[in-house]
């Protein structure tokens, strides 16, 4: 019986010590080894077995990138009002032993510089200006943080402030000021678009105006240049009659049928004086109309001689 429990003591002392000196270090992640207290060798991703009772793992890191939670702090800005302010930090492991024995807690020292940064930088800035200036204030503090753990072996990569909370007051001022400065841009607009309604309407106004008149004008001209063209051809057409009755006048018994002519119009004005007035004057000689008749020929005889 004693040999089988001895056995098993040892058994379970193999197992122990296994427990103790064997390690498997997952990806990413890097172990601080410690012999005899003091700094030994650095163990990356993979299995590893130490030294029983004389190695042991003093640090655990993770080379992932961290995210930790900065505490919301009240803050003072350069116009003496009173925020409420927190964000979050970004940080990596660099250099583990530096992360292991650069400083005692690198999460909360860089927490608490995070915040006091914060402070320095919000109250360099009016609260009108904490609103637009967070990228600045991020570049600031992680600029700052950067510099500071670089002996702790860690990287600040980025800051993010989440919320900036001002004062109810100062809340109630600002939505009051933000209402009347949209009520301003509302007018503005409002005024500026009546403004252009109006040009427009007038430039209308204008340009139709430009177009009556220069249809009036258009139609004036040529109106002006239909009746001067039927006056040219009115003037043509008794230029040409003439000229024919002219021709007709000089051919062969041309003087006998103007005579004629002459005499049939004159018989009928005659005619109808007669039916217009009750009253009639009767030549006292009704052979003046032969004597007249005879002396329209006798010119138009003169004419054709000379002609001739």
């Amino acid at each position: 019986m004693a040999p089988t429990l001895i056995i098993i003591v040892l058994i379970l002392f193999i197992i122990i010590v296994l427990m103790k000196t064997a390690y498997i270090v997952p990806q990413r992640t890097v172990y601080i080894v410690e012999r005899l207290g003091k700094f030994s060798s650095t163990l990356e991703a993979g299995f590893h077995i130490l030294v029983p009772f004389i190695d042991r793992v003093a640090y655990k890191h993770s080379l992932k990138e961290m995210v930790i939670d900065v505490p919301p702090q009240t803050c003072i800005t350069k116009d003496n009002i009173q925020v409420e302010v927190d964000g979050i930090l970004y940080m990596q492991i660099i250099d583990p032993i530096r992360a292991s024995y650069g400083i005692n807690n690198y999460a909360y020292a860089s927490t608490q510089l995070a915040q006091t940064t914060m402070r320095s930088e919000i109250g360099k800035i009016e609260l009108d200006r904490t609103f637009e200036e967070r990228e600045k204030i991020n570049f600031e503090i992680v600029a700052a943080l950067d510099k500071a753990a670089e002996p702790w072996g860690v990287k600040m990569t980025r800051h993010e402030i989440k919320n900036i909370i001002p004062p109810m007051s100062i809340k109630d001022a600002m939505e009051k000021q933000m209402r009347a400065e949209r009520e301003k841009r509302a007018l503005i607009a409002e005024s500026e678009g009546d403004k252009q309604a109006k040009i427009n309407r007038a430039e209308g106004d204008k340009a139709e105006a430009i177009a009556k008149s220069e249809g009036e004008k258009m139609k004036r001209i040529n109106e002006a240049e239909g009746r001067g063209q039927e006056i040219e051809r009115v003037a043509k057409a008794t230029a040409n009659g003439i000229r024919e009755i002219a021709t007709a006048i000089t051919d062969k018994g041309g003087a006998e049928a103007v005579n004629l002519r002459i005499a049939e119009s004159y018989l009928l004005e005659f005619g109808k004086l007669a039916k217009v007035n009750n009253t009639m004057i009767v030549p006292s000689n009704l052979t003046d109309v032969s004597s007249f008749v005879a002396s329209i020929g006798k010119i138009f005889s003169e004419a054709n001689k000379q002609k001739a």
